[in-house]
């Protein structure tokens, strides 16, 4: 599946190969992820009887600890290889790391949702999260662009 994706997306985007081997990564290890934290539930064929899963949401703290580290490397990440270019992309983007928190530990800790409907609206409105980043990451300019900008 990973290598379709990062195939279509060389083909339709005329993107090159690393761009598109980035992206078949990023694919293959969503599933990884998966593997860690799903119960056995996760097929590893298409037709397969066979599921597989760690079960690592079966431990409320080690989930914790394990999202938290992950959201915090993936924003160390962002953080080193990106630079803000106005205040947008500095407040914009702690007021966003803020929130998702925020959000993070209400669903955590919180009362479970009142109704379907209440889960359906919010997971329609997190396609706000979507246009809130891109927002921010477009007042964001790579690191190594500005290090040719200062050349």
């Amino acid at each position: 599946m990973g290598f379709a994706v990062g195939g279509t997306y060389a083909v339709v985007r005329r993107a090159r190969i690393r761009a598109a081997l980035t992206l078949a990564f990023l694919v293959v290890s969503h599933w990884v992820l998966d593997f860690v934290t799903h119960r056995p539930d996760l097929p590893l064929t298409l037709n397969g009887t066979e599921r597989l899963g760690l079960g690592l949401w079966f431990s409320i703290p080690a989930t914790l600890a394990v999202e938290l580290v992950v959201f915090g490397a993936g924003l160390a990440l962002y953080l080193r290889t990106t630079v803000a270019g106005d205040r947008i992309g500095s407040i914009g983007l702690w007021s966003l790391v803020a929130f998702l928190l925020i959000v993070y530990f209400a669903s955590s800790f919180g009362p479970p949702p009142p109704s379907a409907a209440a889960v359906a609206w919010s997971a329609q409105a997190m396609w706000l999260l979507v246009g809130w980043g891109y927002w921010v990451d477009n007042h964001r300019t790579p690191r190594w662009h500005e290090q040719v900008r200062r050349c």
